[in-house]
């Protein structure tokens, strides 16, 4: 019986992991760093031209918004929708 839920432990400690990255990032609360290793094709430069819109511009409504920041086009937002959120920001 031990063993049973010892199994059933790791698993579910695999199967949370496993959530928590392939979680969504929050566009409206995520730093540069964390925006250019999760968006295909956004290096930290364009990742730093998120939070630079986000910090001058105010949060982001939805989405879409993204292809307001320069160099972020609507190919790149559709490429890397289902990795986004808009979240609530705690600021």
């Amino acid at each position: 019986m031990r063993k049973v839920t010892r199994v059933a432990i790791v698993l579910l400690f695999l199967f949370t992991s496993w959530g928590a990255l392939a979680g969504s990032l929050n566009i409206n609360a995520a730093d540069a760093t964390e925006i250019a290793q999760v968006m295909d094709g956004v290096g930290q430069a364009k990742a730093e031209a998120i939070v630079a819109h986000r910090k001058t511009h105010g949060n982001f409504k939805n989405i879409e918004d993204l292809a307001k920041v320069k160099g972020i086009g609507k190919k790149t937002v559709e490429k890397n929708r289902s990795k986004l959120t808009i979240g609530h920001s705690a600021k």
